[in-house]
């Protein structure tokens, strides 16, 4: 049990953390998505952070993969099927199905974020964004003053 949980802390360490993180990179430099980190003053935004709504999906789908990729590849002996008594051909479709699923949520859920950060107009702009003018110097139809 120590020498797998070794090896596994040192495959992740050494291997999986240099190959995630240089995809990650190459997704950012990809889509000219990467950022200094927002001051405390600013606001974020959805439309510029969109790559955490495909990190999430491809994590998730990514895990479930690792733990029943057997099941997926039909990699089991037929032992497997007179056990459970469970075909192993319909894993792929299911997890693809899964997979769709998670991508699908992401992308209602960055829908739903861009839709309440769009920006409100102001009462008194008009669609150019002048204010109208109200009673004041500027009114046409008021008398000039002495």
């Amino acid at each position: 049990m120590v020498i797998w949980f070794v090896a596994a802390a040192l495959l992740h360490d050494l291997v999986l953390l240099p190959l995630y993180t240089v995809t990650d990179r190459a997704a950012q430099t990809l889509v000219g998505e990467r950022r200094e980190p927002a001051a405390a003053n600013e606001a974020s935004r959805p439309a510029k952070g969109w790559i955490n709504y495909v990190r999430v999906p491809v994590f998730l789908s990514g895990v479930l993969f690792l733990t029943y990729f057997p099941l997926i590849l039909e990699r089991v002996s037929h032992r497997f099927t007179l056990y459970t008594t469970l075909s192993t051909d319909v894993f792929l479709g299911r997890w693809l199905l899964i997979t769709a699923a998670f991508f699908g949520i992401s992308a209602l859920t960055l829908l739903i974020r861009m839709g309440r950060s769009r920006p409100t107009r102001e009462p008194g702009m008009g669609r150019s964004g002048a204010t109208r003018p109200g009673p004041g110097k500027n009114d046409p139809g008021r008398e000039p003053t002495p």
